[in-house]
């Protein structure tokens, strides 16, 4: 099938070779995730099974080029295998996201050794990325952080921790951003490939979540860890560009996290209301339960049509992609928020015990709304970008 976009797309028609993409992934999610989905959230252990399943089927990471041994999928068909994955379990959706999040910074600014030496592993599912921007005390502030990286003959020398990586302990990976000039803020930030064995890695306790239970989430901490010269990513002093240019592209697929999510929130709630009675009859039949369900796929439909239109933009790179990228991100997960909650409602008290899925789907939800920037930042990317034009 045909995995790339016409550049007139205009996220209102899905070209056939997406339409299938999605069916065919729809048909994985339903039969080998969802079913594990609950116990993966139960369990909090990486789904390794699922893991697999994703790799025989090449959706773990569609993106990667085909001339690195990838499928060579487009933004907008990695957002559709993450959406369908997202729908039954938001842990394993994580899977494809976190690939494309460590990988974009080589992609971006990597040199053709670096690429040939680390995408064809990810490609193959020999070896999962990791992305280390996030420090505890820098938080959304990612140029005042504190690890360094100090030159020492060819090599470099790695001090510091980063916090909340997804992926952390599991990944082989991870592209890690550290100060190599101190004084130079911003443009003192340099991109480096670190390796799980590298001696000096090593990672704290998992994190305990609200959500996403099945992604592990650990900080990594690097004492003295040497890093040969060719594994830095770009220039020295390019890292924070490379970084926000990466988020500018992957906030996108959070946005289509956020979408699945919601849907599965959305179909599980009409669902309900046509099986639960009350008063003598289905709670879908009273209007305020209609009214409900109606602002909820409307909210979606917009929500999916704004994520569509951002991973055509960012497929063609197109110059508005900063706002796009911000305004998909924070507007789905916003709108999944809203839906999961509503979700719930709609349950009653049935929707607040782990016996029906709406609960978990509101804990996944609200992660969205924070990772890869907070949405108060997305309103700031937003806002400079219109204030710049």
């Amino acid at each position: 099938m045909t995995l790339t976009l016409d550049p007139d797309f205009d996220a209102f028609d899905l070209p056939e070779g997406h339409r299938e993409l999605r069916a065919v992934v729809r048909g994985l999610a339903e039969d080998k995730i969802a079913p594990r989905a609950p116990e993966i959230d139960e369990t909090g252990e990486f789904p390794h099974d699922i893991y697999d399943a994703l790799v025989a089927s090449g959706f773990h990471a569609l993106h990667i080029p085909e001339e690195y041994g990838g499928q060579g999928g487009d933004a907008l068909a990695v957002c559709l295998v993450i959406e369908e994955i997202a729908r039954v379990c938001a842990s394993s959706s994580l899977i494809p996201a976190g690939s494309k999040l460590g990988t974009m910074p080589l992609m971006i600014a990597g040199d053709d050794d670096l690429l040939r030496r680390y995408l064809p592993p990810v490609a193959s599912g020999e070896a999962m990325f990791a992305y280390c921007l996030s420090e505890r005390e820098s938080g959304s502030d990612s140029a005042a952080m504190q690890t360094r990286a100090v030159r020492d003959g060819d090599d470099w020398v790695l001090n510091g921790q980063k916090s909340w990586i997804t992926g952390a302990g599991v990944a082989h990976y991870y592209t890690v951003l550290a100060k190599t000039d101190p004084d130079a803020g911003a443009k003192g930030v340099s991109a480096f490939v670190v390796h799980r064995d590298d001696e000096g890695v090593s990672f704290g306790a998992p994190e305990r979540k609200l959500g996403i239970h099945g992604s592990p989430t650990r900080e990594v901490l690097f004492d003295n860890v040497r890093i040969p010269g060719d594994r830095i990513v770009g220039e020295p002093g390019t890292g924070f560009r490379t970084a926000m240019t990466t988020l500018d592209h992957t906030r996108i697929t959070i946005g289509a996290q956020a979408l699945g999510i919601a849907q599965g929130a959305l179909d599980a709630a009409v669902a309900y209301a046509k099986e639960r009675e009350q008063f003598g009859k289905s709670i879908g039949s009273f209007q305020g339960i209609q009214f409900m369900l109606a602002d909820m796929a409307m909210k979606l439909e917009a929500a999916r049509s704004l994520v569509y239109r951002a991973a055509a933009k960012s497929e063609r790179g197109d110059a508005d992609l900063s706002f796009f990228g911000a305004a998909a991100k924070a507007y789905a997960s916003d709108v999944a928020m809203e839906i999961t909650i509503d979700a719930v409602q709609v349950f009653g008290g049935n929707g607040y015990t782990r016996d029906y899925p709406v609960e978990r789907y509101m804990r996944d939800a609200k992660i969205t709304q924070i990772y890869e920037g907070t949405n108060e930042i997305q309103r700031l990317v937003m806002a400079r970008s219109l204030l710049r034009g």
